[in-house]
């Protein structure tokens, strides 16, 4: 009895090992798409109110652990019962994500103004500053939604093949630490110019430790954020063309003396400029119709 007790535990240990090493697989797999979360949501969750910031953060995480509620039984269910639809969710996904790398890459050579933008100045009313951050946390629910797609599809196709526990077991960790992760970060990347204006307003000295870093920390989130976008959108293009080249037999032998990297890069950013184009197309012909 002991010793079957004590093989029991060996089993549930190695099962936690290959769950621990599959778990870190996956994280990897999908950094690419958490960085590019982190880069939107921190983006996202800006620009309001500093008192607003936090409630309007909390709000799209509740948002985010739903999606992800809703997602990993319906991906579960397609991977034991209909596994092509992984690869096709894979590619379509991979097209989404391409396109949006493109089209930041676009607006950065080609700006516009962004009308969500502004929203806590004073010209907005009570009501409609609430209309509007209403609106921009359904916004960033709704790319959360896709993003999170991405996440667990690709955490899902590095456990393929596994038992089905383990295939539980791994994507909901990743999932999980997606949304704690991110959304945690996120909160402090807000949260960094409210607390350099108190370590300024606290500090007695005109040049003191404390005011100096108050400074850097007020002055350096819209370049963290800038920069975060920056690498989620490089992200975007290397996850996108990783996805084309290992789930589209032709792209996977394609230009073999390239660097993996390289080519994942190039493959991305030139399918995110046809399905941009393809877009923007169909934007001209339908808005030509609308008038």
């Amino acid at each position: 009895m002991a010793s079957g007790f004590f093989v029991l535990l060996d089993d549930i240990a190695a099962i936690m090992d290959d769950v621990a090493v599959m778990s870190k697989v996956a994280a990897k797999k999908t950094a690419g798409i958490l960085g590019d979360d982190l880069a939107v949501n921190a983006e996202k969750a800006s620009g309001f109110a500093s008192s607003r910031e936090l409630p309007v953060l909390w709000a799209i995480s509740k948002g985010s652990l739903l999606n992800k509620i809703i997602i990993l039984p319906i991906a579960f269910l397609l991977s034991a019962f209909f596994p092509i639809a992984i690869i096709v969710i894979l590619v379509l996904g991979g097209l989404f994500l391409a396109y949006e790398g493109a089209e930041k890459i676009y607006e950065f050579i080609f700006p516009h103004e962004d009308p969500s933008e502004g929203i806590t100045e004073e010209n907005f009313t009570e009501e409609e500053i609430l209309a509007l951050e209403k609106d921009k946390i359904k916004s960033a629910i709704v790319t959360d939604f896709i993003l999170s797609v991405e996440i667990v599809i690709i955490a899902l196709g590095t456990v393929i093949g596994k038992p089905i526990l383990s295939q539980i077991v791994v994507v909901s960790i990743v999932a999980l630490i997606a949304t704690i992760g991110v959304y945690g970060i996120v909160a402090i990347i807000v949260r960094m110019d409210e607390v350099g204006f108190k370590m300024i307003q606290h500090s007695k000295k005109e040049k003191s430790i404390l005011k100096t870093i108050g400074n850097i920390l007020v002055q350096a989130l819209p370049k963290v954020i800038k920069l975060l976008t920056v690498v989620g959108t490089i992200a975007l293009l290397l996850v996108s063309g990783g996805l084309f080249v290992h789930n589209i037999e032709f792209l996977h032998h394609l230009f073999p003396q390239l660097p993996s990297i390289l080519k994942e890069f190039i493959i991305g950013l030139v399918a995110g400029f046809i399905v941009l184009g393809i877009v923007n197309l169909f934007k001209k012909l339908f808005g030509k119709k609308a008038h």
